[in-house]
């Protein structure tokens, strides 16, 4: 007759979990128990995994700080869920959501870990593609745009938010490394709304240009976005601002001719 902890087992070894326990009383915490999911999964065998800490599964792309988090719950017997790059046996990496739990045996007063994996890789690697594309459209959406040989322009279309201001300064800096850029003009008129985080990007960028030696000239102050920054109690009037853009080129041709005929 088929005994409840025979069924269980059977039960256990034919889930579509893929599990192992090991064993934190004994030598370097090793595996006492690897279900057919986990070999299936990583390609190692039972034979290969027993007894052998779980850190076979690291390579060159595992996070440090993950297996450093790992680590502690370990020591302090604690549940632990992570995202963490593993490898199989063939070299193939993949990502796995990594559950630890502890289970308390009270009659024994021994401790065992239960490690649940799941291969998430697909998700991941949408979410890092998902990434990719919103990196790339928010670089698109903070174009800067040479149109002299020493003069860029940024127009700034929709909303601005303080990792939009970050984005700006990212891409502003390798170019002001290079000393091509000595007037940047920064065109509002496309801008949606005004609000406390445009209002103090425009005045760090102003401050960052300046440091820089580079000239800001700020276009498009429109009366409403002008009535905006004065309710915000921002003076625009320390910026040298234009109606347009032609406007300020212009400005900035009528500078250098003024410098031409001092010299």
């Amino acid at each position: 007759m088929t005994s409840i902890q025979q069924l269980k087992n059977k039960v256990l070894e034919k889930t579509h979990l893929v599990f192992i326990i090991s064993d934190p009383d004994q030598q370097d915490n090793p595996i006492i128990y690897a279900n057919q999911g986990f070999t299936a999964l990583t390609g190692y065998s039972q034979e290969e995994v027993i007894g052998k800490n779980c850190r076979f599964l690291q390579g060159d792309g595992t996070n440090q700080q993950t297996l450093n988090e790992l680590k502690e719950a370990i020591n302090r017997k604690e549940p632990i869920s992570v995202e963490i790059l593993n490898y199989k046996k063939n070299g193939e990496s993949f990502w796995n959501l990594l559950h630890i739990d502890p289970i308390y045996f009270e009659d024994e007063d021994k401790h065992f870990f239960v490690g649940i994996q799941k291969d998430i890789t697909p998700l991941k690697e949408t979410e890092m593609q998902m990434e990719k594309i919103k990196k790339e459209i928010e670089l698109l959406s903070t174009p800067i745009v040479p149109i002299q040989d020493d003069v860029a322009i940024l127009p700034l279309i929709g909303n601005i938010d303080e990792r939009r201001i970050d984005n700006i300064v990212d891409q502003l800096l390798p170019q002001l490394a290079k000393g091509d850029i000595e007037v940047l003009i920064v065109d509002l008129s496309g801008l949606a709304t005004l609000n406390e985080h445009s209002m103090i990007g425009l005045f760090q960028l102003s401050d960052l240009l300046q440091l820089k030696g580079v000239k800001l000239i700020i276009s498009g102050i429109t009366p409403k976005i002008a009535m905006m920054a004065k309710n915000l109690n921002y003076d625009l009037s320390s910026l040298a601002t234009c109606g347009t853009v032609k406007q300020g080129l212009e400005t900035i041709e009528r500078s250098k001719k003024a410098k031409l005929a001092k010299s």
